[in-house]
């Protein structure tokens, strides 16, 4: 269940009212039949409160006054009357107990089924939103920011509506018990609502702030644990501590803002409640005094004081929780409502085989991969799939107003070794997040086996394409799961298989538990290079027709990667490959070179040709360039 809405009206207090009401369609489209038990119970804890207060006028009025002018007193009727009291008590409790609990069930089973939506959702999101928004902050929205609603739900929404419920049953209450007193309470309210107005909106504010501060700080403590490294060796410690120090000088200034006008709320309210209640004594004594009112019924008003005060508070202090909650669920929902990645491809890969000279579909393995063609008349056409991959006067820029590529024009036929070299940001990496749709081109075409790639379903071109890139992603999990990663219905000899070829076979056995070794996420205890043979036995364990290798061998040592090199020949063979690499030496065996220099494609050729041309190419490759 995953619920939309583009509507995002607030108050001038900065509560949005569309927030709220998506957040309670959670609550009801779940937990429908709990949350009308959780109503019915608040309300009968209300009226059991109000009840309470009504028996401590009946008791003075109509037991303990005549009971003490009496000579004989008789005190069974007391006794009953107590013991009925009593009762309705315990039904109070046994409701307050009741939806409190349920509250509990609730909001959890709210919280998991919004972080099933956003992670959900964040698996269609493009590459673009991830590229653009750092982790740590995206990781704050399913830890603090989530936490913030369950406070929200669990306490702060029943309390607040049990608030209610009890403000109206009072109020109701005391017009029937004294309507002069009860004006009088009247003009403390508003008194109340204004202070409440006025501290709780500056606290809101601050609030939503700090729910942003809080993203920031983890956004960055995210950044220096990645880079660690980095910071140690360009000493930049003093640097990264005066940053953090200035996002946490933030951070606790937003926080105690909201926190000071938040705590001295609830005692300006208490206290405007005291003096309410003296006032209302001193009315009521005079009152009394003339027989206008009765003293069970000054008792209990002044019980109702109380009760309708505690309730401001509660509400005032509550309303702080729920700010920070709408922000945070703000947060919440603007991830769920980031744009999916568009696909308006219909071109589909399918398993195939040969029949009567003909490809028709096949629901079994059979090594062969065809493109599915459906037609406006009914009709399906198949294609092998071939790894041809052509680009036509493509241009493309992650801004619409600077472009990255301009004009690529190349040619990769089935089979072929296609390289590219450059400094950095000429435009490599790029090409190859073209290929595969992380973007999508702003001009030009690019074809994959004569299709236009924007008409193949980005799955399914997803499919046909491995990559191994330079900056190895291991998941927690064995040796081998991370190897399956590529084909979870692979069985155990192919993963060994695919191993062999990357030449990690060898590592992996000397590890502690071989192929069954479990590793964290980040790799730890193998090596740079071990990480990398990883990536490259999943690479090859997926077996694609269309191979994209982006520094590859960028973390492995000359020897290793004379080793490795036998293996991703034989990976590369039959397949067309796509080459990313600084060290040339590894791409003199290409059939086709591009050189790109900021976005364009200057030299093309193979290693002999663009050697002869002694232009860039050869500048580079004879160290009087160096990629940067």
């Amino acid at each position: 269940m995953k619920i939309k809405q583009n509507n995002n009206k607030k108050t001038a207090s900065g509560i949005n009212f569309s927030t709220i009401k998506r957040l309670l369609k959670y609550v009801t489209g779940i937990y429908k039949l709990q949350l009308a038990i959780v109503i019915i119970s608040i309300i009968v804890s209300s009226v059991a409160n109000v009840l309470g207060i009504q028996f401590l006028k009946t008791l003075i009025d109509n037991y303990i006054t005549p009971l003490l002018g009496s000579q004989n007193p008789d005190f069974s009727q007391l006794y009953v009357a107590v013991i009925k009291m009593g009762i309705v008590y315990l039904i109070g409790i046994v409701a307050t107990y009741l939806y409190n609990r349920l509250m509990i069930n609730v909001s959890q089973g709210v919280l998991r089924q919004i972080r099933f939506d956003m992670f959900n959702h964040m698996q269609t999101l493009p590459i673009r939103y991830f590229d653009t928004h750092a982790h740590g902050e995206i990781m704050s929205t399913y830890t603090n920011d989530v936490d913030t609603l369950r406070q929200m739900i669990s306490q702060s929404i029943p309390q607040v509506f049990a608030s209610v419920i009890t403000m109206i049953s009072i109020f109701v209450s005391m017009l029937f018990t004294n309507v002069y007193l009860t004006f009088i309470v009247l003009g403390m309210v508003v008194l109340m609502i204004f202070i409440s107005k006025y501290l709780g909106g500056n606290s809101s504010k601050y609030f939503v702030r700090q729910q942003e501060d809080i993203g920031k700080v983890n956004g960055y403590i995210e950044e220096m644990m990645e880079g660690q490294k980095v910071v140690k060796v360009f000493n930049y410690e003093e640097k990264s501590k005066e940053k953090f120090d200035k996002l946490n000088d933030e951070l606790c200034a937003s926080s105690t803002n909201a926190n000071m006008y938040a705590n001295i709320l609830m005692p300006c309210i208490l206290n405007i409640g005291n003096l309410g209640y003296v006032f209302i004594a001193i009315i009521g004594g005079i009152l009394s005094v003339n027989n206008i009112i009765s003293i069970g019924s000054i008792a209990a008003f002044l019980q109702y004081i109380k009760s309708f005060t505690n309730p401001i508070g509660q509400v005032s202090q509550q309303m702080n929780s729920v700010i920070m909650a709408l922000a945070g669920a703000k947060r919440v929902f603007d991830l769920i409502d980031e744009k999916e990645e568009i696909d308006d491809g219909y071109v589909t890969l399918v398993n195939a085989k040969e029949e009567n000279g003909k490809l028709i579909e096949s629901k079994e393995r059979t090594g062969i991969w065809a493109w599915k063609h459906p037609h406006h008349d009914g009709k399906v056409t198949y294609t092998k799939l071939c790894g041809h991959v052509e680009f036509e006067n493509v241009n493309f820029g992650y801004t619409p107003n600077k472009m990255v590529l301009h004009d690529i024009t190349l040619e990769a036929k089935e089979g072929q070794k296609v390289s590219f070299v450059g400094a950095t940001g000429a435009g490599k990496t790029t090409i190859t997040n073209l290929i595969n749709r992380f973007y999508d081109i702003d001009d030009g075409k690019i074809r994959y086996d004569g299709i236009n790639i924007q008409k193949i379903k980005k799955e399914d071109l997803r499919k046909s394409l491995g990559m191994v890139l330079q900056d190895t992603s291991l998941f927690t999990g064995t040796i081998k799961d991370n190897i399956r990663y590529a084909n979870l219905n692979a069985t155990d000899e192919e993963v060994i298989a695919a191993a062999k070829l990357a030449n990690a076979d060898h590592f992996i056995r000397n590890l502690p538990n071989g192929y069954d070794t479990v590793i964290s996420g980040s790799g730890e205890g193998l090596s740079q290079g071990q990480r990398q043979l990883l990536s490259i036995a999943r690479a090859a364990l997926y077996n694609p027709p269309v191979l994209i290798l982006d520094e590859a061998t960028s973390s492995i040592d000359t020897r290793t990667e004379q080793i490795v090199q036998k293996g991703m020949d034989e990976l590369m063979k039959g397949r067309t490959v796509f080459v990313i690499a600084h060290r040339l030496s590894t791409i003199r065996n290409s059939e086709l070179i591009m050189v790109l220099d900021h976005g364009r494609i200057i030299e093309r050729g193979d290693h002999k040709e663009l050697m002869a041309k002694k232009g860039m190419y050869y500048a580079l490759y004879t160290g009087k360039i160096e990629i940067d």
